[in-house]
């Protein structure tokens, strides 16, 4: 699981040169927003060179590249060719229109890792939901692909478009429609229910990733470093949170060795469905020490 999510300009050096020591578990090399239209060819030139250092560093440290193509057809049929190269883990596809969208990407992106040499799914996609009109067909995305392995929200577009602000009051419903969505395609949720623009109120940032965690998201998207180790912090495992998993299972497997399919430990039922949510723990600790 990816917790973190750093947009890095793909055209900026002084970027690029140093997003492997931000501490992302996913670097998120931007094409689309933070590339000027006159800069957008340079930054496709570059990229080469950029995912062969990028995508070296990264994999030392057990993290991911990821490429944010445009949306406008020439441009992204330019991106997805660039992009397509041995490093690169997934491919985020911005302001997605429907499920129609993520499928012919998916055609022409096989094509793309036949021309490059690349085993067929190599490179995954994940679905950037920013309109309204997206959101109500948000279900049927989630499904769209065999290669899709994340919904995420963007969620300064999603509220322009709706015309309101990115308050958590007003994107906890969108946020939920999309963690929900995404969970029973098998899929991961990414995205927080506020700004991702707060960069210099670290508390109130960090109160909203943790409103994002408790409401079942599993990785934000960061925009700036500072963003990083909070989003980290937040979604990593306590030491306690640990300990209460490991009890949980332990007295399940007790319970389960006597014949009992549920019990009773420090006043709290425990049958499957809390013993599942305890192994996912585990399996999250597991997975971050790997990385460690």
């Amino acid at each position: 699981m990816i917790r973190s999510y750093l947009f890095t300009p793909a055209h900026e050096s002084r970027f690029t040169d140093r997003a492997h020591q931000r501490g992302a578990d996913a670097v998120l090399l931007d094409l689309e927003d933070s590339v000027p239209l006159a800069q957008k060819a340079r930054a496709r030139d570059m990229l080469p060179g950029v995912v062969a250092q990028l995508s070296e560093q990264l994999a030392e440290q057990g993290a991911q590249l990821v490429i944010r193509v445009n949306r406008d057809l020439a441009n992204c049929v330019a991106d997805l060719q660039a992009a397509c190269r041995a490093g690169v883990s997934a491919i985020m596809l911005p302001k997605v229109s429907g499920p129609d969208h993520i499928r012919l990407i998916d055609e022409f992106l096989s094509s793309c890792e036949r021309e490059a040499g690349l085993e067929e799914r190599q490179i995954s996609l994940i679905a950037l939901i920013e309109t309204p009109g997206a959101l109500q067909q948000v279900a049927e995305i989630a499904r769209a692909s065999m290669r899709l392995t994340a919904l995420a929200i963007g969620t300064e577009d999603f509220s322009t478009e709706c015309g309101f602000a990115p308050t958590p009051d007003n994107l906890f419903a969108p946020c939920q429609q999309i963690i929900l969505a995404a969970h029973a395609a098998g899929i991961e949720a990414i995205g927080l229910p506020g700004s991702i623009a707060e960069v210099q109120d670290i508390a109130h940032y960090t109160q909203t990733v943790q409103r994002a965690k408790s409401m079942g998201f599993d990785g934000v998207l960061c925009i700036h470093p500072k963003q990083v180790a909070v989003v980290n912090d937040c979604f990593a495992i306590s030491e306690a949170e640990r300990d209460q998993a490991q009890r949980i299972v332990n007295a399940y497997q007790t319970a389960l060795a006597q014949n009992c399919g549920a019990i009773l430990l420090d006043g709290k039922m425990i049958d499957p469905p809390v013993v599942a949510r305890a192994q996912a723990v585990l399996a999250t600790v597991c997975r971050q020490k790997s990385r460690a």
